[in-house]
């Protein structure tokens, strides 16, 4: 059974890597690069991995247990460069830098005492094979321990705790699901480890349980299958048509609160009243979504005379002290602007210093990368602690009696 479970694993790598090299020669970008890398060396570690293969490379090298080293390093090289590229999307970049080196010496190191404890078994005059029939040897068990400490227990919880997190924040839909399928491949790759150490602690008591490479068969698959369909979901995911009309309209509902306070400021900015209901907006979405990013962006024109530049400042500073990625800070940068300046509005505030034109953000990708960078904005805008504290700074400019609006209610 484990021969078929890895070997469709192989497959199902070796496919996505081939797909997410495409793209990359077409669109390149340091994530869909660092992608291909991961992919390639779980592919290939895989590849390895299936017993067959496994034992022809054994045999061919003289080796006992190359074939499990070589799966190994696939193993610890994906895990780490899925670490490494959630580092850079979730944290700032000196920071995501700093601790992505951090990871890749740890990671070396530990690869590095892996090779020399297989070293060692090689002076055996008996072989023994690196897996928990064998935990009794205290080189074995200590090389299997290394491994799973930190290519499954380390490396994936992470992975499951930043990719959970991320997805939260995250304005991309395709992007948000594909890191929580992400996350949900790296439990299963936590239960691995935890099979892995449960039969390592029960050979030492003297037990002999059987199933264990079934079990570990089992868990390998449905965690890097769900991995690797996270991992490349971002890229083929909007492809789909049949999930676009539904794409569009999730992200219709998601532009409420910011369209709302908009239209209420201006409402001669609503040319449809009736795509308020959702009936009508499920019939026409595409049009429905056209027309709410079109009035966003004419409110946001609108409010020209109330932006004042020292906002940027300030909630510069308070998305600094939270420690927000570079997109994040500029979507609460622009949410803050949009908050204050409806206040403002509504005070008969005019700005002193109005922030330039040409500061107003122009996000990349056309059309949809407009939708997922309001979507964020909007995110922010309804939920984020730094436009609430900017809007709380910036409240001895308003007049008393202004009207709230939903702007950084945390509790939305």
């Amino acid at each position: 059974m484990d021969t078929v479970l890895y070997a469709v694993c192989a497959v199902a790598g070796w496919i996505a890597l081939g797909y997410m090299v495409r793209l990359q020669r077409r669109h390149p970008s340091h994530a869909r690069r660092a992608i291909c890398f991961g992919l390639g060396a779980f592919a290939a570690g895989i590849t390895v991995a299936i017993p067959p293969i496994a034992t022809a490379i054994d045999q061919m090298s003289g080796l006992p247990n190359l074939a499990k080293v070589l799966a190994h390093a696939g193993a610890l090289t994906i895990s780490a460069n899925a670490e490494i590229m959630l580092l850079h999307f979730a944290l700032p970049p000196a920071t995501a830098t700093a601790r992505a080196r951090k990871w890749i010496w740890v990671t070396a190191c530990a690869f590095l005492v892996m090779v020399g404890l297989f070293a060692y078994t090689l002076t055996y005059d008996d072989p023994v094979l690196l897996t928990v029939e064998y935990a009794t040897d205290p080189v074995v068990t200590a090389y299997l321990l290394i491994f799973l400490s930190l290519g499954f227990f380390a490396y994936c919880f992470d992975i499951a705790r930043l990719c959970w997190g991320f997805a939260k924040i995250c304005g991309r839909p395709w992007l948000r699901r594909g890191l929580r399928i992400t996350a949900v491949g790296a439990a299963f790759a936590l239960l691995y480890s935890t099979n892995k150490i449960g039969y390592l602690v029960a050979y030492w008591a003297g037990y002999q349980p059987a199933g264990e490479r079934q079990i570990a068969a089992v868990l390998v698959t449905i965690g890097a299958l769900l991995i690797t369909i996270g991992l490349t979901m971002p890229a083929w995911g909007p492809t789909l048509k049949i999930t676009r009309r539904w794409e569009d309209y999730h992200s219709y509902r998601r532009l409420e609160p910011l369209w709302r306070d908009l239209v209420a400021a201006f409402p001669e900015l609503e040319l449809e009243p009736a795509l308020r209901r959702r009936r009508t907006a499920v019939r026409d979405t595409d049009y429905a979504l056209t027309r709410r990013v079109a009035e966003i962006r004419d409110g946001r024109l609108a409010l020209r005379p109330y932006l004042e530049i020292g906002v940027t400042a300030l909630a510069a500073q308070f998305a600094e002290q939270a420690g927000l990625t570079a997109e994040e800070r500029q979507a609460s940068i622009e949410a803050a602007h949009l908050a204050c300046a409806l206040r403002r509005r509504d005070a008969g505030l005019v700005a002193t210093a109005p922030q330039p034109a040409d500061q107003l953000h122009r996000p990349d990708g056309g059309y949809a990368g407009e939708v997922a960078w309001l979507t964020l904005v909007t995110e922010v805008y309804a939920r984020s602690p730094v436009v609430a504290r900017t809007i709380a700074a910036t409240g001895e400019l308003t007049a008393p009696g202004t009207p709230h609006h939903s702007a950084g209610d945390a509790r939305r």
